[in-house]
């Protein structure tokens, strides 16, 4: 089964993302894996804190991808995958790649503003060929009607 690889983030070309994704997945029987990456940076350790602050963040993940999540059961009729690492966004996303051997495609949403910066894909792009599948960009403007009639 082919996978697509989505990062899940706060920006608003996710939602782009994930429906390219999940329509893709269902047009050719895939599936699609939710990444979501908490930053290293902003747990701060010491006394438990950060056991606490992983939590509120885990927490805020998965209510951020049960939103995604219930329309993807709904619509595409996809079970999405919600996989949660620690680190450096690009670094994890290369990791999830290499342990799952099923990922065939990562999506990533662009920015509709051009002062928009992707640090994911720059640090992809920085090194193209340490990544072991193609990547589709879903510029984050396209309408829902385009996103259908392209997928």
């Amino acid at each position: 089964m082919r996978k697509f690889l989505v990062l899940l983030d706060d920006s608003k070309e996710c939602l782009n993302a994930i429906r390219f994704a999940s329509m893709r997945a269902a047009k050719t029987q895939g599936a699609v894996v939710i990444l979501a990456v908490i930053p290293a940076d902003e747990i701060q350790h010491g006394f438990g804190v950060a056991d606490v602050m992983r939590g509120e963040a885990r927490e805020r993940i998965e209510a951020h991808y049960e939103v995604f999540a219930k329309w993807m059961r709904s619509r595409p009729g996809i079970e999405p995958e919600l996989v949660i690492r620690e680190g450096d966004p690009a670094e994890e996303l290369l990791a999830q790649i290499a342990e799952d051997g099923e990922i065939g495609i990562v999506v990533l949403g662009l920015a509709a503003d051009k002062g928009g910066q992707n640090p994911v894909l720059t640090r992809l792009l920085r090194d193209p060929l340490a990544l072991p599948c193609p990547i589709t960009l879903v510029p984050g403007d396209l309408s829902k009607d385009r996103l259908e009639a392209i997928t």
